[in-house]
């Protein structure tokens, strides 16, 4: 799930994954300090890392998930990327300008290459960007790029492909027309949808494009070389990446591992140098110097479908939110900095121009209270005519979500008389198939920021977004989204999103549950690993293996 701000995913629109860890491999079963061995590591420059979930795929017109991103990010590079700051750095583009209304970027791009040494031009960013817009591809992220001329017109079939505001102009140039001014544009180029992508390769391979290994090209510091479904995947560098010479990593194998115990055992015994932690090792662990925690942007909450019956009812959608104690899962299930979330645009991720942070207005919504949501809950009973309501709950399948589920479950069922909870669990990109279709009743999800600005969040929901897998609709709430996407007086858009956010979570449109922290272990040698608040979650560009 990143975290994913830029969230054109990130997250990233990124749906998050469950819950990542990662970690690196070493020849030394030393897990004290990585001092033993720590020559041959560094020499060796080898990261191994863990998944919670598998890559559902690496073409960058269709991924929509926190792990493609993440790989797409090391793999991959756009226009720019984010620093070790978070702030936009050059990547295929070595420079740009901004015309003086802020809505024409042209920018120059470097002599860079594909892995198969063949150049990469303007040509390649033209395709890439149209091949989202194209309404045949039915890209979910095509909607981060309505901000571009002519991209919405395009691909709702209103307008035509050559009329959108992107543009080669020769090899080296490539030109970006924009509708409104958007600080945050820039930063979004480096995101997963954004990356170039060769329509030679792309029309030989067709629908298979980015589902295995060698059914792709890279341009970014590691190209994958091996990937086995559900087990896991190899990053080596690339020889033909510009920047080589700032990449000390050679290799980064990745294991898909789906139970924390799991990890921490590798861990423990020096396979792997970093691994994600959940409450019973927090306990553990905490006092360990290889401890770390950290908060993050990406929340998680239930998507509640209005094609059902019983949730198509504004009290029982509300009565759910307010049905469930968030603080057992932060405090006792998770135990890792996260905090309950009854907010869907997180604490500490946008400030408006005076530094007020966008929760300042409206902290909070809808905070438990068990009385109260069985009155409401009782009086949506009667308003659909039934005595009792059974609603499945589609879930990921690792550790942690199977205890929230577990514990979701418990908590309605005791707060919400005559609510029966049954359990789906299923594999991450199984479960993002099942949300796609709309094949679920209400369902544990979770978004990353893809860019730093409240609006990753809250388009989210617009009446037929691809994200609003809840179709929850409301006009208002639709107009305040719209008005504010082209507003350029920033105050009034800053208010409009506010008032929009207002809007979303009285209705209980979905029901936020938290907002990720994350606890981790970390081996010491381990250095230069970058983690981003917004877009893919890593960066390893910078990453190396260094002995004491």
């Amino acid at each position: 799930m990143k975290k994913k701000s830029f969230a054109l995913a990130t997250s990233v629109a990124l749906v998050s994954s469950a819950f990542l860890a990662a970690c690196s491999t070493t020849d030394s079963n030393d897990t004290s300090s990585g001092d033993k061995g720590s020559d041959k590591k560094s020499s060796e420059q080898t990261l191994n890392l863990i998944e919670s979930a598998d890559i559902p795929t690496l073409n960058p017109t269709t991924s929509t998930d926190a792990v493609s991103f993440n790989v797409l990010n090391n793999t991959m590079e756009g226009l720019y990327r984010l620093d070790d700051k978070q702030q936009p750095t050059p990547g295929i583009a070595e420079s740009h300008t901004v015309s003086d209304d802020k809505l024409t970027y042209t920018f120059k791009l470097r002599d860079a290459k594909w892995s198969d040494g063949t150049p990469i031009t303007a040509k390649d960013f033209e395709y890439a960007w149209k091949e989202v817009l194209n309404p045949d591809n039915a890209s979910q992220y095509a909607y981060v790029f309505y901000n571009i001329e002519g991209a919405e017109e395009y691909n709702t079939k209103k307008g035509e492909r050559d009329a959108v505001g992107v543009k080669a102009v020769d090899d080296k140039t490539f030109e970006v027309k924009l509708k409104a001014p958007a600080d945050y544009f820039l930063g979004l180029t480096g995101f997963g949808p954004f990356m170039p992508k060769s329509e030679e390769l792309s029309k030989k391979i067709g629908k298979d494009f980015g589902s295995t290994a060698d059914k792709s090209l890279y341009n970014g510091p590691f190209k994958l070389t091996e990937w086995t479904r559900e087990q896991g995947w190899k990053m080596v560098k690339n020889d033909n990446y510009w920047d080589k010479d700032s990449v000390k990593l050679n290799t980064i194998n990745v294991k898909v591992v789906k139970e924390v115990a799991t990890g921490v055992n590798l861990y423990e015994k020096g396979d792997i140098d970093r691994a994600g932690l959940s409450s019973e090792f927090v306990a553990q662990f905490q006092d360990n110097k290889e401890f770390k925690t950290k908060g993050e942007s990406t929340i998680f909450y239930l998507y509640l479908n209005t094609k059902v019956k019983a949730l198509n009812n504004e009290k029982i959608r509300r009565a759910i939110d307010m049905g469930y104690n968030k603080k057992g899962i932060t405090d006792v299930i998770l135990a890792n900095g996260s905090l309950p979330a009854n907010y869907i645009v997180p604490k500490d991720f946008a400030k408006d121009a005076d530094g007020k942070d966008f929760r300042e207005k409206y902290p909070t919504f809808n905070e438990y209270n068990a009385d109260e949501a069985k009155k409401l809950w009782e009086e949506g009973l009667k308003e659909i005519g039934q005595k009792s309501v059974e609603l499945e709950l589609l879930n990921y399948d690792s550790d942690d979500a199977k205890k929230i589920g577990e514990f979701l479950k418990g908590e309605l069922e005791k707060n919400l008389p005559g609510m029966k909870v049954t359990i789906k669990q299923q594999p991450f990109k199984n479960k993002l198939d099942l949300e796609n279709k709309g094949d679920f009743e209400f369902s544990f999800a979770g978004w990353g920021p893809d860019y730093q600005d409240p609006m990753t969040f809250l388009d989210l929901f617009l009446t037929d977004g691809p994200y609003n897998r809840g179709k929850w609709s409301n006009k208002e709430y639709d107009k305040l989204i719209k008005d504010a996407q082209t507003q350029t007086d920033a105050a009034k858009r800053w208010s409009e999103l506010q008032e929009a956010e207002k809007i979303l979570l009285d209705s209980a449109a979905i029901s936020p549950v938290y907002q990720r922290g994350r606890a981790f272990l970390v081996k010491p040698y381990v250095k230069g690993v970058v983690e981003h608040n917004f877009g893919a979650d890593f960066s390893y560009k910078w990453a190396s293996i260094e002995g004491k």
